[in-house]
């Protein structure tokens, strides 16, 4: 990855910002499988050429710094920490590094730093996904695992808010738990070993041919209808169909209904290859 610094911040910032880990071959991390196989590939096909400015990675490394200060300090009695496993699955090799193991409550946790709308909004699917990929690699090794937990930083959080909101988090740190039971890593087992031969079938392919990432992996919510009214920028209510929209027309009020067709975020944010991804190009094109 190419790391530029167009702001000309502290030499700091670009060290922290530069990646150390090589790709290798038939290797593949526990956050790369938690995205989708185009944009997995493409990282691997164009580490070389990916460009950033720190600027765009500050929150990035706020969470890395985040780990390394808590990596610092010492371990419980029970306490393993920062701790890297590699598994086999099929001819490939998991690589997976999680925060802390507790052999005491057989608990694995993980440190996230996050939007408090993350919290707000319950989003923890792709959390506890992560936690139980880690606990199935803890446990393939022969260590017993019960639970998942994530400590997660909330870096937007607002005291003032926490005050006047009665669904606002109350502090700007929350744990949050998550129990296995056998069917979890039944399940887990098999969504890691379809997972993996996604990615072998895709590795043969062009560029342009890589199966499309899917709204969710897009962070695509879909289209929406908005129902207006006349003079007013914000909607009245908006959802997910236009019938729904007319129905709560018809039964409240407002002038007309927005059509709002639903926007790939990942694409344009979050991605680091949009760049040489045919999806994003072709969207871009049209708009």
């Amino acid at each position: 990855m190419i790391i530029t610094n167009k702001l000309n911040l502290p030499q700091a910032f670009v060290e922290i910002a530069k990646r150390d880990y090589i790709y290798e071959p038939n290797e593949y991390r526990v956050t790369s499988l938690l995205k989708g196989v185009r944009e997995t590939i493409l990282e691997r096909r164009y580490n070389d050429k990916i460009e950033r400015d720190v600027s765009d990675m500050i929150w990035l490394l706020f969470g890395t710094a985040v780990h390394r200060v808590l990596e610092h300090h010492e371990e419980g009695e029970n306490e393993i920490k920062e701790s890297r496993i590699k598994i086999p699955i099929g001819n490939y090799l998991l690589s997976g590094q999680f925060d802390l193991y507790n052999a005491e409550t057989k608990t694995v946790t993980d440190y996230k730093t996050c939007s408090v709308w993350k919290v707000i909004n319950a989003d923890y699917k792709d959390w506890r996904q992560q936690l139980l990929i880690y606990a199935y690699m803890i446990r393939s090794i022969g260590f017993p695992i019960k639970k998942g937990e994530i400590v997660a930083i909330m870096k937007d959080h607002s005291k003032t808010q926490a005050k006047r909101k009665g669904d606002y988090p109350e502090f700007p740190v929350k744990k949050l738990t998550f129990k296995f039971n056998e069917q979890d890593f039944i399940d887990i087992e098999k969504w890691l070993h379809n997972k993996f031969a996604e990615i072998a079938e895709a590795e043969k392919l062009a560029d342009d041919e890589l199966p499309i990432c899917t709204p969710e992996e897009r962070y695509n919510q879909g289209d929406k209808y908005a129902v207006m009214k006349k003079g007013k920028k914000t909607a009245l209510r908006v959802l997910d169909t236009m019938e729904e929209a007319q129905e709560w027309m018809r039964l409240n009020k407002g002038d007309y209904i927005e059509f709002r067709p639903g926007e790939d975020k990942k694409c344009k944010e979050y991605c680091s290859v949009c760049e040489f991804c045919s999806y994003y190009k072709q969207k871009k094109e049209v708009a």
